[in-house]
């Protein structure tokens, strides 16, 4: 049995099942005062490789910790004898919680995002147990945290390579299993960025890792990106950094992940381009030419680099960056309603509604194009006139509701539009890769099911109705 075929029974119950049904370990205590090797003893006794620690701070505040066996490993290395060290000395305090109720997805998003193997399950003041991560294992074959694991322990760019795949695998099975597609991005997103930290730092100084900003940018940026496509991604270098190995290394990471799958950026939005790969002045000059330079490309650049996340290095140099933006756009009016007007460039064809209607019809729709893009780039053009920072769409929509430069209903709207849409293209390439094809945005009425053309037309209608908005807010039609 393959590994794609191996985990859809498991994978199946992440639908439903809670924390609750999963095997919490009744929780067991020892005191923070009790010496290693009588810890161990009753480890020992109990059959258990961990304990919860109960102690309290210097300022007599109840606390509560976790002493695993990894930390007796820490613990022998310490030159007090185990039989006189306080098991204190070595527990850790800083535990992740999760409710029973909560579902076992978001147990797994907290052991990935957090970085650690155990879970203490608390319900109100009631600590219930330790939820571990080989007691998921049942749950979920192929999940987040194996492929962590892979990406935080490979040693080579082939084990990276071996953990790019299985990425591709798991969106395939969660998206199949009904798991909503804003849960999926989030945990390919942080698995995505993991991975390009862990090759940086396999393919670069660590002097240079140390001294520059590794960026990921366009829907990786945004947190969006499911399936690989184009490379989106440059470096920011600190201004007295030693670039000795650069080129070298800057080869190596776009090499890597073609080899991964990631297809090489059309428009060379890679490490590998100078323009993308610039000391920290520089880029600062860069970004003034294209805010006020005529070069029609400046606009998609700095929209390019509008959603850029650091994922690896000095995140400092990324915030210098926007800062000095910020400066630049204060008084730009003209150069964001420009900014503005791609969003309402694509026009849906003719008689449109008619064709989808139609079952038969061969006339390709784009969703990104038609759907996707417009939100996207209408909510960055608001984001950037309001001097966000957020890079997710859907963090720049709460945010300009949340601030009065949006309607709240029509934000609201907008982001299950988005979300709608980004199924039904995740869907679509899905079936595109699984007959062998390449992946696109194009999509035929013939190809869509009785539940699908109806919510399309109603997230293309969202859509209509905020390029309206966009064009009355950004007066784009006196451009």
């Amino acid at each position: 049995m393959n590994d794609v075929e191996a985990p859809q029974p498991e994978i199946l119950t992440l639908v439903t099942a809670r924390v609750r049904d999963t095997f919490v370990r009744k929780p067991l205590y020892v005191d923070g005062a009790a010496d290693i090797v009588s810890v161990c003893r009753e480890l020992s006794a109990r059959g258990a490789t961990h304990a919860l620690v109960r102690d309290r701070t210097p300022q007599g505040e109840e606390r509560l910790g976790i002493f695993t066996t990894t930390d007796l490993r820490d613990a022998l290395l310490r030159p007090e004898p185990p039989n006189v060290l306080p098991v204190r000395e070595v527990a850790r305090f800083a535990l992740v919680e999760v409710h029973p109720d909560a579902e076992v997805f978001e147990a797994l998003w907290l052991m990935v995002q957090h970085r650690v193997h155990r879970l203490l399950v608390r319900e109100g003041g009631e600590v219930r147990g330790v939820l571990g991560q080989l007691d998921l294992v049942s749950f979920v074959a192929n999940h987040s945290h194996v492929v962590a694991q892979q990406i935080d322990h490979g040693e080579t760019v082939d084990e990276l390579r071996a953990a790019a795949a299985r990425i591709d695998q798991m969106v395939a099975l969660l998206h199949g299993s009904g798991i909503r597609i804003e849960r999926i991005t989030r945990l390919v997103t942080e698995l995505n960025r993991r991975l390009f930290a862990r090759l940086w730092s396999l393919v670069a100084p660590p002097a240079l890792v140390r001294a520059s900003c590794l960026l990921v940018m366009g829907s990786e940026g945004r947190g969006e990106q499911i399936l690989k496509t184009d490379q989106d991604n440059g470096l920011l270098i600190a201004d007295d950094a030693d670039t000795t190995g650069l080129a070298e290394a800057t080869a190596a990471f776009n090499r890597a992940l073609s080899a991964f799958g990631y297809p090489p950026c059309p428009g060379g939005i890679m490490l590998t381009n100078p323009l993308w790969c610039q000391r920290l002045e520089d880029f600062r000059r860069t970004l003034s030419h294209w805010v006020y330079g005529a070069a029609p490309e400046g606009v998609m650049h700095l929209a390019i680099f509008y959603d850029a996340a650091a994922v690896a290095g000095d995140a400092t140099l990324l915030q210098a960056a926007r800062t000095y933006l910020d400066g630049e756009l204060s008084d730009s009016g003209p150069f964001l309603a420009r900014f503005a007007l791609p969003a309402d460039q694509f026009q849906e064809p003719g008689n449109w509604w008619t064709r989808l209607t139609a079952r038969r019809d061969e006339t390709p729709l784009d969703l990104k194009k038609l759907g996707t893009f417009p939100i996207v780039h209408g909510v960055r053009a608001l984001a950037l006139q309001a001097g966000l920072h957020e890079s997710s769409t859907a963090a720049r929509l709460q945010a300009l509701a949340a601030a009065g430069r949006l309607d709240a209903a029509l934000a609201r709207d907008l982001l299950d539009a988005l979300h709608f849409l980004m199924g039904l293209r995740l869907s679509h390439q899905l079936r595109q890769r699984g007959a062998g094809q390449p992946a696109g945005n194009s999509l035929r009425a013939a190809e869509l099911g009785t539940l699908e053309r109806e919510p399309l037309h109603d997230a293309l209608a969202i859509v209509r109705r905020f390029r309206q908005f966009l064009r009355e807010h950004f007066r784009l039609d006196a451009l």
